[in-house]
């Protein structure tokens, strides 16, 4: 039976759990991996009401996406299987990134992604970073011929700035756009979101806890496992940057412990203050700290609340940038 304790928002037309899962960590990228506890965690997720469940091709390199469909192969009916195609990677130098939106990749892309999941269709498609070097007109329009032949539902776009989601729209319906969006990444603000909901397509934040810095369960880099990445890509958490951001979630911190929650949870519960449109999807590979984030999803915040958050975290505080330089080159406009 259900423990369903998350309402429902719309993404567009495509309705959803307010808070999504992200399956990333569950293969790469965030240390040791653990398939049964994966698994584990995402049926506590449907358990709990989650129905968005998140991945992408290059995720393990195809392997989150076989975990996914392993997990849900009996229970498809309760999911909304979001998946992303964009990346070039090759095994031989994994930190190393290509982008692909030509029309050929599109099509050839979808089906190993069906063929990984063991699905027929996918119900949110995402470009996961847009190709630079191809019209996102040709991308879309190859997207869009997935959605008229049954093998996709709805087009997302990931990362894309907002000359280029009106120029996708224009092409076909976008249902949402996948964007970090945190405490410490508001830079979407401005113009990002905006756009969106002009054109009325809904916003799903990726790394709603800073990639997990916000919960204040890493102080230095020894808190890291081996092999984590944010151990050694990413600006926030290195050199003085890192202690410079470790105060600002002692505040947070602060804040939350006088509410009766964890910094996590008040850092969750404001991405989803952000609008009736809007659905986070913390990553996680474990059914506790799934259960934490689930529980943020019934916290009310009141103007004070809000406001004592952004105090504690002013949106002009966070030491340095959120990619290393490679990564920013990757964000179109």
């Amino acid at each position: 039976m259900s423990e369903s304790t998350l309402p429902k928002r719309k993404l567009g037309e495509l309705e959803v759990s307010a808070q999504g899962l992200g399956c990333m960590g569950m293969s790469e990228f965030y240390g040791q991996v653990d398939d049964v506890e994966s698994t584990a965690t995402i049926h506590r997720a449907l358990e709990l009401g989650v129905t968005l469940l998140d991945t992408a091709d290059m995720y393990g390199f195809g392997t989150n996406e076989e975990l996914v469909g392993r997990a849900i192969a009996d229970r498809r009916d309760q999911v909304v299987l979001a998946t992303k195609f964009g990346f070039v990677r090759d095994p031989e130098n994994p930190g190393a990134r290509g982008v692909r939106g030509d029309a050929e990749f599109v099509a050839q892309q979808a089906e190993s992604s069906l063929r990984r999941l063991g699905l027929d269709h996918i119900d949110l498609y995402y470009q996961h970073r847009v190709d630079l070097n191809t019209p996102i007109e040709e991308t879309v329009e190859a997207m869009a011929a997935l959605v008229k032949a049954g093998k996709v539902r709805y087009l997302g776009l990931s990362e894309a700035g907002p000359e280029t989601i009106r120029r996708a729209h224009a092409v076909h319906p976008i249902t949402a756009v996948q964007t970090e969006w945190s405490l410490w990444s508001r830079d979407i603000e401005d113009e990002v979101v905006p756009t969106c909901r002009e054109l009325g397509i809904g916003i799903v934040p990726y790394s709603p806890l800073g990639r997990g810095f916000l919960t204040g369960r890493f102080q230095s880099k020894e808190d890291f496992q081996e092999g984590d990445f944010r151990q050694s890509t990413q600006p926030r958490m290195s050199g003085d940057n890192l202690d410079r951001n470790l105060e600002i979630v002692e505040a947070l911190r602060m804040v939350a412990t006088a509410k009766g929650v964890t910094a996590g949870q008040l850092a969750l519960a404001w991405v989803q203050s952000r609008g009736a449109d809007v659905v986070p999807i913390p990553g996680t590979k474990r059914r506790k700290y799934l259960e934490e984030n689930v529980a943020a999803g019934a916290l009310t915040l009141s103007t004070d609340d809000i406001a004592a958050i952004e105090k504690a975290v002013p949106i002009d505080a966070i030491a340095g940038a959120r990619y290393p330089e490679a990564g920013l080159k990757l964000l179109s406009k």
